[in-house]
C-alpha cells in the first residue's frame, strides 16, 4: 500500500534550498493576517518593480513559468519521476473579444505542445477565458438574449468547439474547468455537446464536477446515463471545489439556498461516492481525481484494486496542484499510478490573482498548511541525520 508519510519520496525533486523556500512560504501562508496583507500589497509591489521577488518566491512554488516554453524545465523535472504536467494558462478577468481569441489560440498551442510531449497527458481551459462572465450568467439563467448576445455566444461556442476539435485530432484529453454555480449550466451544456461529438471512442473532452456542491453527485450519475444512452464516453474530472466562500455569500445576499454542502464530511462522502460511480462505470469513463485529500486518494486505490483496474490504466489519473501535496503526487507516481500536476503559467502580473487564491486557500483549508509544514520539517530532519 502507498504511504503518504514517505517524505524521502515526496521531496525527491527538492534540494535543501528548495525545501527551505517551501517551508517559509507555507509558514507565511499559515498566517491569515499576513495573507490578507500580502493580497493587498502584492499588486502594488509588482507595480513598484518587485517582480523578481514575487517570481522567485510564491510564483516559483505554484507556477511553471510565464510562457509555455518557460514551463519546459518543470515538465522535465516532473517527468523524471513519472509525473505528468497539465499546462493551465491562468490569465483571468479578461472581457474583450480579442482577449478571448488570444486565450483560444493559447489553449490550442498547449494542445500542440502536448501532442509532441509525452509528459503532458491533459490540456485544460476555463470557459471564462473565452467568454464574458455576464453572458454565461445570462445563458445559464435561460434569460432572453439580444440578437448581438446570440451572435456573441455563437462565437463562444465556436471557440470551445475549435479547442475540442483540435484535442480530438491530436488525440489529446482536455479538461473544461468548473466555475461558479450561476454560470455552470452554460459550461455544462458546452461540455456535454462536445463530449457527444468527440468522445465516441474514448474520453477526450472532460467536464469537471465540483463535489462540494449538493447536486453534483446526481448530476454526474445523470451525465453517465446520458453518455450510455447516446453512445459517448464521459470525461470526468472530480474535484471538491474552489468557490465556497463566494458561493455562500451570494446565496445569503440573494436569499436562495446555498448550493454548497453543509459540512466538509458531506463533501467527502459525495466525492468518494463519485469515485465509486466512475470506477464502476470505467468502461465508458475517463477519470481524473483532482484531490489533495489522502483518504480519497487511498479510497481510489482500493476501488481500482476491487474492480481490477491496473495502476497504469490510462483511464484513471490522480492530480494535484504544482507546489502542493507532493507527498501524494510523488508517492503515487513512484508506486506506478498515473499522476499529473496542474501547472499554471502566464505573465506574473496576470497570474497574481491565481497566486493570491492559492495563498488564501492554504490558509482557509483546515489542516492543509499544517500538513505541508509537518512533512517538510520531517524531511529536513531526515536529511540532517
Amino acid at each position: 500500500m502507498v504511504s503518504f508519510d514517505n517524505t524521502e519520496n515526496a521531496f525527491k525533486a527538492k534540494s535543501n534550498r528548495d525545501l527551505s523556500r517551501s517551508y517559509w512560504l507555507f509558514k507565511m501562508v499559515s498566517n491569515p493576517s499576513l495573507v490578507k496583507f500580502g493580497a493587498k500589497v502584492a499588486p502594488i509591489g509588482l507595480a513598484l518593480g518587485f517582480k523578481g521577488l514575487i517570481k522567485n518566491t510564491i510564483f516559483k512554488q505554484f507556477v511553471g513559468g510565464e510562457s509555455i516554453s518557460e514551463c519546459d524545465r518543470t515538465i522535465a523535472d516532473l517527468g523524471k519521476y513519472g509525473i505528468g504536467t497539465i499546462l493551465d494558462y491562468s490569465v483571468e478577468g479578461k472581457e474583450s473579444e480579442n482577449d478571448f481569441d488570444a486565450c483560444c489560440k493559447e489553449t490550442i498551442e498547449t494542445i500542440h505542445k502536448a501532442k509532441h510531449e509525452k509528459f503532458i497527458p491533459f490540456c485544460v481551459f476555463k470557459v471564462t477565458g473565452l467568454a464574458r462572465f455576464n453572458l454565461l450568467e445570462k445563458v445559464s439563467s435561460n434569460a432572453q438574449l439580444t440578437d448581438s448576445e446570440v451572435a456573441e455566444f455563437d462565437r463562444v461556442k465556436k471557440r470551445v468547439y475549435q479547442i475540442c476539435k483540435e484535442a480530438h485530432v491530436a488525440n489529446q484529453p482536455l479538461f473544461i474547468d468548473a466555475e461558479e454555480s450561476w454560470i455552470q449550466p452554460a459550461i455544462d451544456a458546452l461540455a456535454d455537446e462536445n463530449m457527444a461529438l468527440f468522445n465516441k471512442d474514448k474520453a477526450i473532452v472532460y467536464n469537471t464536477f465540483q463535489l462540494y456542491r449538493k447536486d453534483r453527485l446526481d448530476f454526474l450519475k445523470a451525465t453517465i446515463a446520458k453518455g450510455k444512452t447516446n453512445g459517448f464516453h464521459i470525461g470526468a474530472k472530480l474535484v471538491r471545489g474552489a468557490y465556497m466562500e463566494k458561493e455562500r455569500a451570494r446565496a445569503i445576499e440573494m436569499k436562495y439556498p446555498s448550493p454548497i454542502q453543509d459540512s466538509k464530511e458531506k463533501s467527502d462522502i459525495d466525492y468518494n461516492a463519485a469515485l465509486d460511480e466512475c470506477i464502476k462505470n470505467i468502461n465508458v469513463i475517463g477519470l481524473c481525481a483532482g484531490t489533495h485529500n489522502e483518504r480519497s486518494s487511498l479510497f481510489l486505490i482500493e476501488l481500482m484494486d476491487k474492480y481490477g483496474v491496473a495502476k497504469s490504466d490510462e483511464r484513471v489519473y490522480f492530480s494535484q496542484l504544482l507546489g502542493m501535496s507532493d507527498h501524494i503526487s510523488y508517492n503515487l507516481a513512484l508506486d506506478g499510478y498515473n499522476v499529473a500536476k496542474y501547472v499554471p503559467y502566464g505573465p506574473v502580473k496576470e497570474v497574481l490573482p491565481y497566486l493570491i487564491r492559492r495563498a488564501q486557500e492554504n490558509t482557509s483549508v483546515k489542516g492543509q498548511t499544517g500538513r505541508e509544514l509537518s512533512l517538510i520539517m520531517k524531511e529536513k530532519l531526515r536529511r540532517k541525520k
